[in-house]
């Protein structure tokens, strides 16, 4: 199926209204729509349509207008993770094969070692023009591949996420028809571009015509300031940032800012009754890469009286909860999310497409209550997630592995204050060895939130008689020792 490219549609309906506002200054949809067709007539001289091009920024205006400069060039965008190491961004290189890559400039010393002999070209450089003549945008195939997300599976090995130009339209249509859409809507963008929360941002203002706040990083006091200076309506966050945004100022939020959509894991209880005291409409979502966002959001309306829920499924999504044995669940059994809708990833790069019939299985546990509404219990069960950013154990665990002092490892997520849970490492020693220099040795390999703060020496790690980890068992016997340390 075949729409028109909704930023030309935009720019043609409101051209001199604000799209995108970044320190300052001020892009209309016109402008906006100039710019991303300059960048892609530049884009059209150096890769073929076709063609994978990585994307390694962090959130910039010139982030924006690749992303939508990409679908004129029918070219696949695969975003990185401006986080990771060099060895990390290799790998997800590797198994993109991106014809080119697209750099910021103060990024290249990183992307330089990790891109190997593959052709760069400085953010900066491709962007600088802004109004050079273009020919019409053509129109946007929904069924084509729009972007590469790159989401670490269970074995720790990161998996690229396919998402279609149609999964981030029905994101976007089915988000609209439950938050609704106002006239003078404006959300604010902090969540890092190259996931899929804050890409998801770029895509909604350009197809609900509404201006996008762009923040470079999360600055609490900048976001505390921007909710009343730009007048913003929705921004969305993560809870350790909402707990941040919190601490700073005790006054009300502004009236206006009507939806605080809180995704990134289970909030705690403690931050939702705090909202709900301060008037603050927090709207829980549960979502992730392969969902293009959300694939469950609580209404706006329901936000203080359902505290916990992560709502009922958008319009597009159809969502199960299903046993071990296959079976559906019942109201309140606990069993794995299953989603299936347009909005789904057809499938990873790599591996075999999935049958639109197909369901997703999440890996997620969760419930729905009796009136159909979702309770997320965990978000797959060896995943960490630290303020919003997903920590595989395995990727960790390969990393101590390879030390010659190792002999085994194994990698929880336990409780954390201010982060909502940190990675612990518990390690069998085969050669003296410290927690220090262990510490060290995975933070010149691992990005900065994947490193564990602290690393426990055991006799031996509690397995099954096939020799897998008992991961539970050794989250128990890592609480119990830490929590006697603290007594």
């Amino acid at each position: 199926m075949l729409i028109p490219d909704w930023l030309a549609r935009r720019a043609a309906l409101h051209p001199h209204r604000p799209a995108l506002i970044y320190a300052g200054t001020t892009y209309t949809f016109a402008e906006l729509d100039r710019w991303a067709g300059a960048v892609a007539s530049h884009l059209r001289q150096l890769v073929t349509p076709g063609a994978r091009v990585a994307l390694l920024s962090r959130n910039r205006p010139g982030f924006v207008a690749i992303v939508h400069a990409a679908p004129r060039t029918a070219i696949t965008l695969v975003p990185l993770n401006t986080r990771l190491t060099a060895a990390e961004l290799a790998f997800q290189i590797q198994d993109s094969d991106p014809a080119l890559l697209i750099i910021e400039h103060d990024l290249l010393p990183v992307a330089r070692e990790a891109a190997g002999n593959r052709p760069l070209i400085v953010l900066e450089e491709l962007t600088a023009a802004t109004t050079a003549p273009t020919a019409p945008a053509p129109p946007i195939d929904l069924d084509a591949m729009h972007t590469i997300i790159y989401t670490s599976g269970t074995t720790g090995r990161p998996k690229g996420a396919i998402l279609t130009a149609g999964n981030h339209w029905w994101n976007a249509i089915g988000s609209m028809l439950n938050l609704g859409l106002h006239e003078d809507d404006r959300w604010l963008a902090v969540l890092p571009l190259f996931h899929v929360g804050g890409l998801s941002i770029l895509l909604r203002g350009a197809i609900y015509g509404i201006p996008v706040i762009l923040h470079e990083r999360f600055d609490p006091a900048l976001v505390r300031h921007d909710l009343d200076a730009q007048r913003i309506t929705i921004v969305s966050l993560v809870a350790v940032m909402l707990q941040r945004l919190l601490a700073i100022d005790p006054s009300p939020f502004p009236p206006h800012l009507r939806c605080v959509l809180l995704g990134g894991g289970p909030a705690p209880q403690t931050l939702l009754e705090q909202c709900a005291t301060r008037g603050i409409p927090v709207t829980q979502t549960y979502g992730m890469s392969e969902a293009a966002s959300q694939a469950a959001t609580l209404s706006p309306a329901e936000s203080l009286i359902r505290l916990g829920s992560a709502g009922k499924p958008l319009l597009p999504v159809e969502l199960s909860i299903v046993t071990p044995s296959g079976q559906p669940a019942a109201p309140g059994e606990v069993g794995e999310i299953c989603l299936r809708g347009p909005n789904i990833s057809p499938g990873y790069l790599g591996l075999p497409p999935r049958s639109p019939t197909d369901w997703f299985h999440t890996g997620d546990l969760g419930y729905l209550d009796q009136e159909g509404y979702l309770y997320v219990v965990d978000r797959r069960s060896d995943l960490i997630i630290a303020g919003g950013e997903n920590i595989y154990p395995a990727e960790i665990e390969a990393i101590l592995l390879s030390h010659p002092a190792i002999a085994e490892a194994g990698v929880v997520g336990l409780p954390d204050p201010e982060w909502g849970q940190r990675p612990v490492a518990a390690i069998v020693a085969q050669q003296p060895t410290t927690a220090e220099e262990l510490i060290a040795y995975c933070r010149s390999r691992l990005a900065g939130y994947k490193v564990p703060r602290t690393i426990v020496f055991l006799h031996e790690l509690p397995r099954t008689a096939a020799g897998k980890l008992r991961r539970h068992e050794l989250r128990a016997i890592l609480l119990a020792q830490m929590s006697g340390n603290d007594h």
